[in-house]
């Protein structure tokens, strides 16, 4: 039996799950309150034949028992395999001697890195040149002396080789230092410290391991290095450790790792500019608050929230640089937070967003020019209502776009406009846009219909239509606790991945004649297991990426090793088919799609039928569900049909 597998066999959901929610029994499943949102009458499904969870509240979501773990901790796969693997008493795979040795020199770094934080600390509270730093962090940042400690802040002499010579003499190679980001090199030989006379702080990742260093410059600031020395950059005010093996700047989030269970407990994620903006938060009592890396947020920093919370608001400095970095970080967080499909080509070759809007994302505006740090001083009070009171993303582009602008001006209004529409466009919700719609068109003075034609988004395109809904996502169908054979959802889901591993290109085809049909793109979300989404992932980037194979990606990912050798070998007896393949992936899909909506509406009517016992007024919400995705299933048939028919005429 294949590692996960057995996993997945050993480990009893119901008991996984009652370790966190109390269950009770529904029939042949189990309810209760959902762990993932606010609730009052039960909406979380646990089936134990099938391995998988379902909420029918807010979350709306479901899987088995990774993704499960991965949602509740905010881990990621590889972190919730080792864990559900000691839980399970499974051993994994050993590392290959390529791979076990690029993990041991990675934790060597890290180690190196770890001294390096005890270095730096030393020199900020035992020695006379880091009195004038800690004086600073305690009287201009108002830090005390127990968050100084907590977040491990030190100080960087201001001396070309202090950390150099402390290390080589405790036995670390001056490679090993640069490769760490500890050191940089002089273009005409030899090596010096890259960090000097600054405020050292150590940046972990989101499991806490360290990764480098962000330090801020000590006033006065450092001379210009020398030409020889890479020019002006001792004196940056801001400097990071640079991408190293273990420290990617558009990878890593500041605090994270303590944020993480305060932003699930919060419900919502803050996200502020600077290093010391998210430590004073922190210790005045705001802990669901991270920071990026100095640059504008990417789509791997807003997974990584999107983990532990949907809400996300943006509380960026006041300046141009913050308000311009808001208006970058849009893009991004449409993209990784907010799609469910894939973005697409229209005829002029102008990218735009096929996207449902599902995260909240919000974005405060800071005072009288202040940054968070010095508000939350000022009154944490102040903070709080700030965060409470952040506009929707369209409102505050609206105001931001409009800001010193003159209103009256035909062009401004149209430049708005063109910039403004798009993100409306893209709400799922049909009232959300007529009413942000409707106030553009207060707010720039103009009649609503010049907003509908074609020419309202700059005359470039056609006005974007809200996609078809979607039908919820299938259910998984993990094995229970003893090994049996693989459920059928389990074996359409293989299938599927088989095709798209011996044909990846035919995804193209595939998501073209759904969208055509009315129906949604494929998607992670219809898979029930994880690793079935994982792989699909791999598919769908290896298609975006010239030259990448999935193939390539899926061999190097160990832990799903066993799966993976499986799905190829399935994969290779379509190598040489082409005619039929299509027509035997839509039908997958669509069955893969029905059977998830029957098992929702067998829950769901189950969930009312009880309410109904109990005079519980929750019955007339479940009868909705059940009527909607009876609708679902009915429009499903209907797209299955016509996509048959269609095939046949082709």
């Amino acid at each position: 039996m294949a590692q996960l597998e057995e996993i997945k066999a050993r480990i009893d959901i119901v008991d996984l799950v009652s370790e966190t929610v109390k269950l009770r029994r529904a029939g042949r499943n189990f309810s209760g309150l959902c762990p993932f949102h606010s609730e009052k009458t039960p909406s979380f499904i646990v089936s134990p034949e099938r391995g998988a969870w379902r909420c029918f509240g807010q979350c709306n979501e479901g899987g088995d028992i990774f993704s499960f773990v991965m949602k509740k901790e905010g881990w990621d796969f590889k972190e919730t395999l080792r864990f559900l693997a000691q839980k399970a008493g499974v051993t994994l795979e050993a590392y290959t001697p390529r791979q076990q040795e690029a993990k041991d020199a990675n934790e060597r770094l890290r180690g190196l890195l770890e001294e390096a934080v005890n270095f730096y600390r030393h020199q900020l509270l035992q020695t006379d040149a880091g009195k004038g730093a800690l004086d600073y962090l305690h009287e201009k940042r108002g830090l005390t002396g127990a968050t100084v400690e907590t977040f491990g802040l030190g100080y960087a002499p201001d001396a070309w080789e202090s950390a150099r010579t402390h290390f080589i003499d405790k036995g670390y190679a001056e490679s090993e230092l640069l490769e760490a980001g500890l050191l940089s090199s002089r273009d005409s030989g030899g090596t010096y410290d890259r960090f000097r006379n600054r405020i050292m702080i150590p940046i972990r990742d989101e499991q806490g391991r360290m990764a480098g260093f962000g330090a801020r410059i000590m006033p006065p600031h450092s001379p210009p290095l020398p030409s020889e020395m890479g020019g002006d950059k001792g004196g940056a005010k801001f400097l990071n450790s640079p991408e190293t093996p273990l420290f990617s700047k558009s990878r890593l989030l500041y605090g994270l790792d303590r944020a993480r269970k305060p932003i699930r407990i919060a419900g919502q994620a803050v996200i502020v500019e600077g290093y010391l903006d998210v430590i004073a938060l922190h210790q005045a009592g705001f802990e669901n608050v991270v920071s990026p890396m100095g640059t504008a947020l990417t789509e791997e920093q807003l997974r990584l929230l999107k983990r532990s919370t949907r809400r996300i608001v943006l509380a960026l400095d006041p300046d141009a640089a913050g308000q311009k970095a808001v208006l970058h970080g849009l893009d991004a967080a449409r993209q990784a937070l907010d799609r469910q499909t894939e973005t697409g080509f229209d005829a002029r070759g102008l990218l735009r967003h096929e996207a449902r809007l599902q995260a909240d994302l919000r974005v405060a505006s800071m005072p009288d020019n202040l940054d968070p740090d010095e508000i939350v001083q000022r009154d944490p009070d102040e903070w709080k209502r700030l965060v409470s009171e952040a506009q929707p993303v369209v409102l505050h582009v609206m105001n931001t776009l409009a800001a010193g602008r003159d209103l009256e001006d035909a062009r401004v209004k149209s430049e708005i406009a063109a910039q403004v529409l798009p993100l409306i466009e893209d709400l799922p919700n049909p009232v959300e846009r007529d009413t942000y719609r409707q106030r553009l068109a207060r707010f720039l003075k103009v009649d609503e219909r010049a907003l509908l034609g074609p020419q309202a988004a700059g005359g470039k395109g056609r006005r974007i239509r809200p996609r078809p809904e979607k039908p919820a996502q299938a259910q998984g169908e993990a094995p229970a606790v003893e090994a049996r054979p693989l459920s059928p959802g389990h074996s359409i889901e293989s299938h599927i991945l088989s095709i798209l591993l011996a044909k990846p290109g035919l995804l193209y085809r595939h998501d073209r004649a759904l969208q055509e049909a009315g129906l949604a793109r494929l998607g992670a979300e219809d898979f029930g297991y994880t690793d079935h989404q994982i792989i699909f992932r791999m598919v769908r980037q290896a298609l975006e990426q010239e030259g990448a194979s999935p193939e390539e990606d899926l061999r190097r990912e160990l832990p799903l090793a066993g799966l993976a050798a499986d799905l190829l070998t399935q994969a290779a007896q379509w190598q040489q088919r082409d005619d039929t393949l299509l027509d035997d992936l839509l039908r997958a899909t669509v069955k893969l799609r029905r059977m998830g909506l029957g098992d929702s509406i067998n829950q769901l009517r189950y969930l009312q039928e009880e309410a109904n016992q109990q005079g519980d007024l929750m019955a007339g919400s479940y009868r909705e569900m059940v009527l909607q995705q009876s609708r679902l299933l009915r429009h499903l048939d209907q797209a299955g049909s016509k996509l048959g028919a269609a095939r046949r005429q082709d």
